[in-house]
């Protein structure tokens, strides 16, 4: 595992920053900071969206400012709301204002290779965040094991289906986003090995949009004839999506499904007993893990990695930085909460608050 050298000092700089907001306006800072951090050049970082988990601005953008204002570097973090144009002009308006490194979070790998091309072009190193650019030139991809989160969600929904004969429903993350199609494999490595589970219907949700899983949920739900017993959703926003559509059809907490991020709404689903398990992805961890990369960009030097992933777009090994992801149930939710994940007090809000004493939540 990467040893992060910076973890005790983002758990105390994360206690002191600000959430983080969904406007899309960047956070710029310079830092004071120490002889040899001072020769770190500025650093930029431009997160996805607002739409596809809420994690970008309420997990990763305020762990990343604290990653930073711990180290004592420039930085600028800005969100390109959806949009791959926005994306490239927030990428030039960096370049100009003189980073020296600069990670995304592409849109889509082909935007997101455009960008690594012209910032390699300029001088810039650039780092893959969260997910990898297919075909990019990105000189790191900092994450978590993709596959290896696929392979939770799918050994924690059989654990919740159990060895009955069951039919399942994959609702899977955006076909632009290499992450989801390690999230489908790594699930079906597990579940397809399991001769009692049928699969009954399964899609990819264009751009994580939950509004869209919600139609295309019920039409899967709809063509299965309501035969649905479980459901392998690939985010706690698909998760919730298709949560509103079972209890539309009064079979809410009777049908198991998955989901990712460890959100809000996925833990409370979780209490309430509407989803069966979660994915544990910690933003202070990974964002820890970018910015000992960054720096270490930054400075000229090497950053510590765990392996290599491969880009079989590119033909290219990525030297990779991937960490460990953890599933999250009933029995275990508090174990978001005592990382800093969530705080108790969002999550055991108002009817929760009962449903967290019964859990164990402290």
């Amino acid at each position: 595992m990467h040893s992060l050298v910076l973890v005790g000092a983002i758990g105390a700089a994360l206690s002191l920053s600000a959430c983080g907001s969904s406007d899309s306006g960047g956070n710029s800072a310079s830092g004071g900071g120490s002889s040899s951090s001072s020769k770190a050049g500025k650093i930029g970082v431009i997160l996805p969206d607002t739409k596809s988990s809420v994690r970008w601005e309420t997990a990763d953008r305020p762990a990343l400012e604290a990653a930073f204002k711990a180290a004592g570097v420039s930085y600028d973090i800005q969100n390109a709301e959806g949009d791959a144009d926005k994306m490239t002009q927030i990428a030039d308006s960096m370049m100009t204002s003189g980073v020296t490194v600069l990670a995304i979070v592409n849109l889509d790998s082909d935007s997101g290779a455009a960008i690594e091309q012209k910032a390699k072009s300029q001088g810039v190193k650039t780092i893959d965040y969260d997910r990898l650019t297919l075909g990019g030139s990105a000189d790191y991809y900092v994450s978590f094991d993709n596959t290896k989160v696929g392979e939770l969600q799918g050994q924690g929904l059989a654990t919740c289906l159990g060895s009955k004969p069951a039919n399942i429903i994959y609702l899977n993350g955006s076909p632009t986003d290499n992450n989801a199609t390690l999230f489908a494999a790594g699930a079906h490595s597990v579940l397809d090995k399991m001769s009692n589970y049928k699969v009954v219907g399964e899609q990819a949700v264009p751009d994580w949009d939950n509004d869209k899983a919600v139609t295309i949920f019920e039409q899967l739900y709809t063509a299965a004839g309501g035969k649905v017993d479980g459901v392998l959703a690939a985010n706690d926003g698909l998760g919730g999506s298709a949560i509103s559509i079972l209890e539309k059809n009064h079979v809410a907490g009777k049908v198991p499904v998955t989901g990712q991020d460890a959100t809000v709404e996925g833990l409370q689903n979780i209490l309430a007993g509407t989803q069966c398990m979660t994915v544990y992805k910690s933003a202070k961890e990974e964002a820890g893990a970018l910015a000992d990369a960054a720096i270490a960009l930054s400075k000229g030097e090497k950053a510590q990695t765990t392996g290599t992933t491969k880009d079989s777009t590119g033909n290219r090994d990525v030297p990779s930085i991937l960490l460990t992801p953890k599933a999250i149930t009933k029995a275990n939710v508090n174990d978001v909460i005592a990382d800093g994940g969530q705080t108790k007090a969002d999550v055991c809000a108002g009817k929760y608050a009962q449903m967290c004493t019964a859990a164990g939540i402290s």
